[in-house]
């Protein structure tokens, strides 16, 4: 029968939290948690500084507001993401039904691929705008450290897809070797087979031989 799916044990166990801890997916997934925390805590409480003279608040990314909107959206839903998934990841072994599994380990893969690469776009447009910023009242070390964290959450969510995939591929090697009762199979045109002759049954002994049943046997001399 099938016994496990998607890298745990169908029949569920008791949790371990200490070696939950150290799985790499997890120690990934805190990291991308962290990585996130700083980017939009540093955005929306340091990133818009207003010039001497002035009373309105600008980006701190040249002046782009759109720049610092970004960052600050990617990084919200990526740390709450990162919330959902770890809780999904401690109660995955107590989940029984492969298919459940499945979905979870696709929307796991589907999403951490499109954070990657949203990442990537983030740090290249805050990289970007940073070069071209000329004020004076910028906090290079806050800007730089938004910049940075923002390479690093590419590299923890491109870590996070690459484990994401290989539990989907595992998952469908262990489902695809597991037993398929013929009784539940629907696309057998005869899902039960014939077992044996009923209790009881004897043969008969004038049963004629398959060789010379119907025809005529000369005597022998």
């Amino acid at each position: 029968m099938e016994t496990s799916a998607y890298g745990a044990s169908l029949a569920g166990g008791a949790f371990d939290f200490w070696s939950f801890l150290k799985r790499p997916q997890t120690i990934a997934r805190l990291f991308s948690w962290l990585f996130a925390i700083v980017v939009f805590a540093t955005i929306v409480s340091e990133g818009y500084m207003n010039e001497q003279h002035e009373d309105i608040t600008k980006c701190m990314f040249n002046q782009n507001e759109s720049a610092c909107s970004y960052g600050i959206g990617v990084g919200i839903l990526a740390f709450l993401a990162c919330v959902v998934f770890i809780v999904l990841d401690a109660y995955f072994p107590q989940i029984s039904n492969a298919n459940e599994r499945k979905y979870i380990v696709l929307g796991d893969l589907c999403f951490s691929g499109v954070w990657t690469f949203l990442w990537f776009v983030c740090f290249c447009i805050l990289a970007n705008q940073w070069s071209h910023t000329t004020q004076s009242a910028v906090l290079a070390d806050a800007a730089r450290a938004v910049v940075a964290f923002s390479f690093f959450s590419t590299a923890t969510w491109a870590l996070l897809t690459v484990f994401a995939l290989r539990r989907y591929r595992q998952g469908m090697d262990e489902v695809g070797l597991g037993y398929n009762d013929p009784s539940s199979d629907h696309t057998s045109p005869y899902p039960s087979a014939y077992t044996g002759a009923p209790e009881g049954y004897q043969q008969s002994p004038f049963t004629a031989s398959p060789a010379g049943q119907g025809g005529y046997q000369p005597p022998a001399y």
